[in-house]
């Protein structure tokens, strides 16, 4: 019985490859733009993963990284007089204008890392050495700085070429690999100390303060005291990882955009797969009618609904993904493009399309409990 079902729904080509059809646009507009989603709340969390360490501390007003509410001088010494405090570095950040050899301006991303430790550096480097970023001038770059200095140019920029910051001359001394921005400002990794001296003078340039538990002593209970005993805001990085998340769905339509065109396609999935399987019941019903009359009972003609809804559903769901996949592989290839499709989304995507097919199958089952078998014998 289970293999007739399988015929029936193969033999009526026309039906069967819109309901695939159906099944695969639903998918791949929930995957593909869902993946969107997902890569630009990356993006936006990307100071916080490019930057590993266990503590950030803030101005209790930050919610995000692109919030910059600077700290005094004197705070760095209260973060590090906290009991259970290893060490405390300062953080430098700010957005500034970056002049190319051809004139050209760009928006970068000025980061100034602690002079003595380095802690906070880019963990990969492409070029150069690290530690060569404390020569007088010197400065490492990103790849996304690569693409897009190189922009006219003959020759790609490269490590030995020289920039203009708010009219600093500034050497590159290496290339790192770094996650890209919300903005896709290009990320330029300095001292601390230097940083100071290349951007417009301020009262106040101490952007975030990065620190560590001591060994043995609980990261909640370090934090809870920074909390206490400065007045200032302590996170883990997990914590200002989703406080950044939070702050995207709070103050941005990006979630609501979003989720309408994936609501669509849910929606579009189930009216179409509906009426085209609804109609294959009807088509049907003489087939199914003398099954029913032949003994085959209403649970087991259930199930072959069943059978079918689930089998196309299943192919139109691999389709759907895998033609994200492809896509998304030859997006991510630019490393320009914010795509990023995490089990979740898949999982969430299967279960959309599981309900599409429950909704298709439930249609014809009401209409073959209603069926009489002696219909099949009239007329």
């Amino acid at each position: 019985m289970y293999w007739m079902a399988f015929k029936m729904l193969i033999g009526d080509r026309a039906k069967y490859l819109l309901l695939v059809s159906a099944l695969c646009f639903a998918s791949l507009l929930m995957t593909h733009q869902g993946s969107i989603f997902f890569g630009l709340l990356r993006w936006s969390t990307a100071t916080i993963r490019n930057t590993q360490v266990p503590i950030w501390v803030v101005d209790p007003l930050v919610e995000q990284p692109g919030d910059i509410l600077p700290l005094l001088d004197t705070d760095l010494p209260r973060i590090r007089s906290v009991e259970g405090v290893q060490w405390a570095v300062p953080l430098f950040f700010s957005i500034q204008q970056a002049r190319l050899e051809g004139g050209a301006f760009k928006a970068i991303q000025l980061m100034g890392l602690d002079t003595a430790t380095l802690i906070g550096a880019p963990s990969r480097m492409l070029e150069g050495d690290i530690h060569d970023i404390w020569q007088d001038g010197a400065v490492i770059i990103d790849q996304v700085a690569v693409e897009q200095f190189s922009v006219g140019r003959d020759q790609p920029i490269s490590i030995g070429d020289h920039l203009d910051i708010n009219d600093h001359d500034v050497r590159i001394v290496g290339i790192c690999k770094a996650e890209r921005s919300f903005f896709g400002y290009p990320y330029i990794y300095t001292t601390f100390n230097q940083a100071v001296q290349i951007a417009p003078a301020k009262r106040k340039s101490l952007a975030f303060i990065l620190a560590a538990p001591a060994e043995g002593k609980n990261i909640d209970q370090v934090i809870e005291k920074i909390n206490k005993e400065t007045g200032l805001k302590a996170f883990t990085s997990d914590q200002f990882f989703w406080s950044t998340i939070n702050w995207i769905f709070k103050n941005t339509g990006i979630p609501f955009s979003f989720s309408i065109t994936i609501i669509t396609g849910f929606l579009v999935g189930i009216a179409v797969a509906g009426q085209t399987f609804y109609s294959f019941v009807l088509e049907n019903l003489k087939h199914l009618g003398a099954l029913k009359a032949m003994g085959a009972g209403t649970g087991l003609l259930c199930r072959m609904l069943l059978l079918q809804a689930f089998f196309v559903g299943f192919i139109g769901y691999g389709i759907g993904v895998g033609i994200t996949s492809i896509f998304g592989h030859l997006a991510c290839s630019q490393d320009g493009f914010p795509f990023f499709m995490p089990y979740e989304i898949l999982a969430i995507t299967f279960v959309a399309v599981i309900i599409i097919c429950l909704f298709a199958a439930l249609l014809g089952i009401n209409r073959i409990r209603k069926l009489d078998a002696a219909e099949v014998f009239r007329g």
